[in-house]
């Protein structure tokens, strides 16, 4: 395919001053030889005709313009110019003509545009002005003339723009302007069309002056009402007299504010209403035009800022309770224009306007109102709440703390904001969406205040949590209270997505608090409901929440996966997903490869140990074979603790890299929770272990009696499981015989609720013959986990895998010696 940075569109300048589309196609730069010259060359995107074949000549005059634009003159009156799909592509074509020219490519410019001969044909700077024609009416056309052969040169058009100011030019067309619809003369009048729309193309603030003011604005609309191209005249002036109204919610006594705010409303009612939209080559010619826009909108902030009594009786009667429907959805809507307005502020003054906002007390004002049932009004606030978090997050955080300690929940502002997020009746959720963005601005810890002591984030998040969580929730555990989700429809699917979307975001951002709720509301499990969703979006969603879990690499996490068996959801996803090549294949295989690459060691034993019946057929990945072979490592380790304890020791001694650094109040939750979390999980290092057995005893007759032993429990078990079955999860999958059955690491698993297994049954924890052995193997898993605690070490871990191997071979070889 061809590259799109080199694909551009070709135009031609045509009489009327218009630029005419000759075609797209893809530009090159090369020799010529029948142009004896570097040439641009653009052919034709449709058949591969040749559209442009143009040489480079080194006196040229070549423009960019916009970052995508090269304009030049081949001839004295025939323009071109090249419009870029890419911006790449315009900056190669540049640098090859800057460099035919010898020029720098970061000029805009490669020669000066008016050259010698045009400044002698337009006289020199110091002669006297252009001279206009007399303003009468048989000499329109002739004004008209000028003026449209005046845009094209700078110097022309400056003189130009002179003229009109010092001879009161444009008052005397105004005038022949009602001289000529008197007359209904519609020649006369498509001429000063084209004066008028020239004289906006001049650029000039003086002249923009004269045009808007109060005398002649509206006959300066009424001339770009004749458009010549037009077969009836637009009624422009109408619309702004009679249909458009001025509503003055809270009266304005400044006259002169009320006149700039008319004036405002009028110039950009012109901009983009009545003048033609300008085509690519004109927008900068229209700057002026912008900036008078905008500098009358800073003049309106500052001066509605200061009158004190105007705001003050604007809040007062957004929250009474008497005022009407109509009329406070009338002061919410000024108060977003005004907010609106604001946007165009220096930073300092913004400061200043969003403080007079805070201290007139727009937040509980913006309550009130969010308290109502107008949608349209509750609308325009969210707006507005929006602009202010934007601005200042902080200012709100600290609102909503302190009203927490005088109200109930129900009405707080955040939990408002999330109930209309919750309840967004568009069926699209475009309020939702914009509502989650405003939340996720405000829990996000990177742009609290960073004082030395942390306050905003500790205070807020601990607020948040406690005070707000629960009604973020509440429709994902509404909905999750089966093994599928209750409701699945589309609107239910894309709210709970941006739920997940949020937590997902707690998840990666909030360490210790998001922990302590996902582990005491047992939150992973009821979002793993959701991979049972019809709607695969939503499935995907639940499945990045648990993969930015395990992402973490946390002990605290990952023993409460392994107790509630919460790869369940996700192995069945994946069977049912079936041979399907698609998204929830790949996550989820990715998932597992992260486990894998990165040496969890509990989640893998977990893993291989409760589903590796499922997975064992999955041979277009090496992900599960992998991790067979990394749990098999694993398990040789354990069954040769000396060994395994040497290297420990020999780890200590290697540099070790600090994890993050806790914060005070998570460190005491870890301390604290700890021990909940270990509850009835036996804990012996492997060192502790390797003391109680005999140490006089060779290693490699050691391995072959733990050998024997081992073959002949497993024979013992297989036997068991053929018998009886085995008591496993509530995802019934077989193991193969190498795999152990009896685990104390699913024992926890019994005492919740909904547990499968129970201690007396076969195979359980609890049955006879099965504690020493196993309880020592999983004492070693945990106690490995343990070491870990919150210091990862991946690479490490690597390492020492492939030196173990190569030492685990050791006794096998000798084995073979001896058997020999």
């Amino acid at each position: 395919m061809t590259d799109t940075r080199r694909r551009v569109k070709v135009y031609t300048l045509n009489e009327d001053r218009q630029w005419d589309d000759r075609g797209t196609g893809h530009v090159s730069s090369g020799y010529v030889e029948r142009l004896k010259g570097m040439s641009l060359l653009v052919r034709a995107e449709s058949d591969g005709s040749l559209l442009l074949e143009s040489k480079i000549n080194p006196n040229t005059a070549y423009q960019k313009q916009q970052d995508t634009l090269i304009v030049w003159s081949e001839a004295e009156n025939y323009d071109l110019a090249l419009s870029f799909q890419e911006k790449a592509g315009c900056d190669e074509i540049w640098e090859k003509i800057c460099q035919v020219q010898g020029k720098d490519p970061s000029v805009d410019i490669t020669q000066d545009l008016v050259d010698e001969s045009e400044e002698e044909r337009f006289d020199d700077m110091s002669s006297p002005g252009l001279e206009l024609p007399s303003c009468e009416l048989s000499r329109l056309e002739e004004i008209a003339e000028l003026v449209a052969s005046s845009l094209p040169s700078p110097l022309r058009r400056e003189k130009l723009a002179l003229a009109l100011e010092n001879e009161g030019y444009i008052k005397k067309l105004l005038e022949l302007f009602h001289v000529c619809e008197d007359l209904e003369n519609i020649e006369g009048l498509h001429h000063l069309y084209e004066i008028i729309k020239g004289i906006f193309l001049l650029n000039r603030t003086a002249l923009f002056e004269v045009m808007f003011s109060e005398e002649c604005i509206m006959d300066v609309i009424g001339c770009l009402e004749y458009d010549p191209a037009l077969s009836q005249p637009r009624k422009h002036r109408e619309f702004l007299t009679k249909t458009a109204k001025f509503k003055e919610v809270i009266p304005i006594s400044d006259p002169e504010l009320k006149q700039k705010i008319h004036q405002t409303y009028r110039v950009q009612y012109i901009q983009d209403m009545v003048l033609p939209t300008p085509s690519v080559f004109e927008e900068n010619m229209l700057s002026t035009l912008h900036s008078f826009i905008f500098f009358n909108k800073v003049e309106i902030v500052g001066m509605l800022q200061e009158d004190e009594k105007f705001l003050t009786d604007l809040f007062a009667q957004l929250t009474d309770e008497a005022t009407d429907e109509e009329k406070r959805q009338e002061l919410v809507n000024f108060l977003k224009e005004f907010c609106a307005f604001s946007q165009t502020l220096q930073p300092q003054n913004r400061d200043a306007f969003f403080k007079t906002l805070s201290n007139m007390g727009i937040l509980p004002a913006l309550e009130v109102i969010l308290g109502m049932d107008d949608t349209q009004v509750r609308s325009a606030a969210t707006d507005i709440f929006s602009y202010l978090v934007e601005y200042n997050p902080s200012m709100v955080r600290e609102f909503v703390m302190q009203e927490a300690q005088q109200n109930d929940d129900d009405i707080l502002l955040i939990n408002l904001i999330i109930e209309h997020m919750i309840c967004d009746t568009d069926p699209e959720l475009g309020g939702a969406v914009q509502l989650m963005g405003l939340l996720r601005t405000l829990v996000d810890p990177e742009n609290m205040l960073a004082t030395s002591n942390k306050t905003e984030k500790t205070e807020f998040l601990g607020f948040f949590y406690k005070h707000c969580m629960h009604v973020l929730t509440a429709p994902l555990l509404a909905n999750t209270t089966e093994d599928k989700p209750s409701k699945d429809d589309f609107q239910t699917a894309q709210l709970l997505a941006l739920v997940l979307e949020l937590l997902t975001f707690c998840v990666e951002h909030h360490t210790y608090h998001i922990k302590n709720y996902i582990i005491n509301k047992d939150i992973l499990r009821r979002v793993l409901v959701l991979m049972a969703s019809k709607h695969a979006f939503l499935a995907l969603c639940a499945l990045r929440f648990k993969r930015k879990i395990i992402g973490l690499k946390d002990e605290f996490y990952n023993r409460y996966i392994m107790k509630s068996f919460l790869f369940e959801p996700v192995v069945k996803a994946f069977l049912n997903n079936g041979s399907r090549y698609n998204l929830m294949n790949s996550a989820i295989i990715e998932m597992f490869e992260f486990i894998r690459v990165e040496d969890i060691k509990s989640l893998t034993a977990h893993v291989i140990e409760n589903y590796w019946k499922a997975l064992e057929d999955v041979d277009y990945v090496q992900t599960f074979k992998g991790l067979k072979l990394r749990f098999e490592q694993q398990r040789e380790r354990q069954d040769n603790p000396k060994l395994d304890s040497m290297r420990s020791i020999l780890r200590n001694h290697r540099y070790r890299r600090d994890a993050r650094t806790l914060e005070d109040e998570e460190e005491m939750w870890f301390n604290t929770d700890e021990d909940d979390m270990e509850d009835g999980e036996a804990v012996v290092s492997p060192s502790d272990k390797a003391k109680n057995d005999d140490d006089i005893m060779d290693p490699i007759s050691k391995f072959m009696e733990r050998k024997k032993l081992k073959e002949s429990e497993e024979k013992e078990v297989l036997l068991k499981t053929n018998l009886s079955g085995r008591q496993s999860p509530s995802f019934k999958l077989s193991l193969s015989s190498g795999t152990k059955t009896n685990l104390t690491s699913q024992s926890p698993a019994t005492n919740l609720p909904g547990s499968p297994g129970s201690p007396g049954s076969p195979g359980s924890p609890g049955s006879p013959g099965s504690v020493p052995k196993n309880t020592s193997q999983t004492a070693a898993i945990t106690t490995k986990g343990g070491l870990v605690g919150l210091v990862d070490y991946p690479d490490d871990d690597e390492d020492d895998d492939e030196d173990e191997d190569k030492e685990d071979m050791l006794p096998l070889s000798k084995k073979a010696k001896f058997e020999s």
